[in-house]
């Protein structure tokens, strides 16, 4: 949960041309503000950010989680699940190269990095539609390389598997209803969000500070017993295309 570097891509005038489950569609030059406010919060959190230009080839480039994975040791270049955005990860790995060593998800394995949930030194592998078997195999071999354990967690009725858990630190983690029960999380002590507020189950812990959307009054509160600093970010633009908190950087 602590990092001093993070990689960031600022939307695309055709930014609404990604891919979405959403029917409404977004506002470029709101998406445009909230994620300026985004990069501001990540600097005001410590991180030295590397800031990339749109890439108009690719509208959902600026969700960059998706390209890579990040450990303490090198970084894994992921295949992305879509077709359309797989071209994407090559500017990623020339920057994460003057860091890290490089290692690569091989097709047909197919993997997003909002699909993988680090907790210490364990990983859990979301197996969902965009990261299949084949590219979770590759990567628990990876992991293990460099002495990293990790579990598989079937994703259902959403996109990630950190679109319903993350890491707060200490133990906590912030899940949704859905998963709960799953007794795969059975260790850590969990703070349960509501049906109503599930998009709030997206957040990310950045240096001791716990980054949330805004407008998610019931998950805020329980945040608060945390006793972490909560900050509140507008993301309307960005759930619209289906992305979140964790989605918009690479963090290391």
């Amino acid at each position: 949960m602590n990092f001093s570097n993070a990689i960031v891509r600022q939307p695309g005038i055709n930014f609404a041309d990604g891919i979405t489950t959403q029917l409404q569609k977004p506002d470029y030059k709101k998406a445009l503000f909230q994620h300026t406010n985004y990069c501001k919060i990540l600097e005001k959190c410590g991180l030295k950010l590397i800031i990339l230009k749109p890439d108009l080839r690719y509208p959902d480039a600026e969700f960059v989680e998706d390209t890579a994975i990040i450990t303490g040791k090198m970084a894994i270049i992921t295949k992305p699940g879509n077709i359309e955005r797989r071209n994407e990860t090559n500017e990623i790995k020339n920057i994460l190269a003057d860091f890290k060593k490089i290692e690569q998800i091989i097709f047909p394995g197919t993997v997003d990095g909002g699909d993988i949930l680090q907790i210490e030194n364990h990983f859990y592998l979301g197996h969902s539609s965009r990261t299949n078997l084949n590219g979770i195999e590759q990567l628990k071999s990876l992991l293990l390389k460099y002495g990293y354990t990790s579990s598989i967690v079937k994703v259902d009725e959403m996109l990630h598997l950190k679109s319903g858990v993350n890491y707060l630190g200490n133990g906590a983690i912030i899940i949704q209803e859905k998963l709960k029960d799953l007794p795969i999380f059975n260790s850590y002590k969990k703070i349960i969000v509501s049906e109503d507020e599930n998009y709030s189950a997206n957040c990310l812990n950045i240096n001791g500070k716990i980054l949330i959307p805004k407008g998610y009054h019931d998950t805020k509160e329980k945040l608060i017993k945390l006793n972490n600093e909560i900050i509140e970010l507008e993301m309307s633009e960005f759930m619209k295309m289906d992305g979140g908190l964790t989605c918009l950087s690479l963090r290391f």
